[in-house]
């Protein structure tokens, strides 16, 4: 049995239903369940007795106690985290409870947990840290890609608050000896992403006829990775990884922003065009950029491929074609998770950005 944290929401929940596709494994699902956490992403399971959906906080040490006493897990995959950029700096404080005291938290109950095994049990056991490529801060457009030895430089309050997380973790296996290990990905996408981030809001907003805005000159670059291919990237880890270890997961996809929505845009005028004929991309607009928005990410996954055998298997052109057709499929779950509070906080971030 595994103990996931976070598995209601965009990455956790893929992850889940992989693993629950791919084995017979049964999987704990710690999930507070926030603003971006969603059972409905969890329908399929409703009565599937391999999954045990539990609600609760990872800052909150009893509820964790309960949960390593009960069920005895042999691995712990910590997806639960504060995520979006534009969020923390309008409120930074989220991210430092759940990112960094979380975290904490969480590792403090499994350590004394992981101490109390017996002894194969203890020496089998695993906890992996999901984080983010956000911690080594920001690329010249000609720069190496980020390796797991690039000195951290955490550029906003999310990624500050999952940087710290990512020390707390390395300071744990070196002094106490839990078996830790740290995957760093890039920006992910594909089904069930919540529509703050980038591509499903390009199709949210497209569909509904809105502006589709884009910061400053759309010129950022990222690395971009199908969300299941970064979940079969997570169980390579848990199963091969050498403890104490980094690997960083990528996609090889860097593309800059307005490309991803001009690719998006064409995908939508083939599968879903306008009523009037139209070109979706008329409705891009350009607005002005995020505090201190970093300009380019990349990710070399070299490691992970050589020492473990793992590679993405999906390229962009067919990941981001997956992507769009999920979403023209899955228009009630689209809607559902479109809330009164998702409504305030889109014009929240995006009131009087227009240029």
């Amino acid at each position: 049995m595994i103990l996931v944290t976070g598995g209601a929401g965009f990455i956790g929940a893929n992850f889940v239903l992989d693993w629950l596709a791919e084995s017979d494994e049964p999987v704990i699902n710690l999930d507070k369940l926030t603003y971006a956490g969603n059972l409905e992403s969890l329908a399929s399971l409703q009565d599937d007795p391999r999954h045990i959906f539990v609600q609760g906080d990872i800052a909150d040490k009893e509820l964790l106690k309960q949960l390593l006493s009960k069920y005895q897990p042999r691995a712990i995959i910590n997806f639960a985290a504060e995520s979006h950029v534009d969020r923390s700096i309008h409120a930074p404080e989220e991210f430092i409870q759940t990112n960094v005291m979380g975290t904490f938290h969480l590792l403090e109950v499994t350590r004394h947990y992981w101490e109390g095994l017996e002894a194969g049990d203890k020496e089998n056991f695993r906890f992996l840290h999901v984080s983010t490529d956000e911690v080594y801060g920001s690329l010249h457009k000609t720069e190496p890609a980020f390796t797991e030895t690039h000195a951290y430089q955490p550029n906003s309050p999310y990624s500050a608050s999952k940087a710290a997380s990512d020390h707390l973790v390395r300071s744990y296996y070196h002094t106490y000896g839990l078996p830790v290990l740290t995957t760093n990905c890039s920006n992910n996408y594909g089904p069930y992403h919540f529509p703050e981030k980038l591509i499903p809001l390009v199709i949210v907003n497209a569909l509904a006829g809105k502006p589709l805005p884009i910061y400053g000159d759309g010129q950022q670059i990222r690395d971009w990775l199908y969300v299941k291919d970064h979940c079969s990237a997570i169980r390579c880890v848990v199963e091969a990884g050498q403890c104490g270890e980094t690997y960083n997961v990528g996609g090889w996809n860097e593309m800059p922003n307005i490309e991803i929505v001009q690719t998006v845009c064409t995908l939508l005028d083939e599968h879903s065009p306008r009523a009037d004929k139209q070109k979706y991309a008329q409705q891009i607009s350009f607005v002005t950029d995020r505090l201190g928005h970093d300009r380019r990410y990349a990710i070399d996954a070299q490691k992970i491929q050589r020492e473990l055998g793992w590679k993405p298997q999906e390229t962009f052109a067919t990941g981001i074609r997956k992507t769009v057709q999920w979403y023209l499929d899955n228009q009630t779950w689209l809607a559902n998770v479109q809330s009164g509070a998702y409504r305030e906080w889109l014009d929240k971030n995006y009131q009087g950005r227009e240029v």
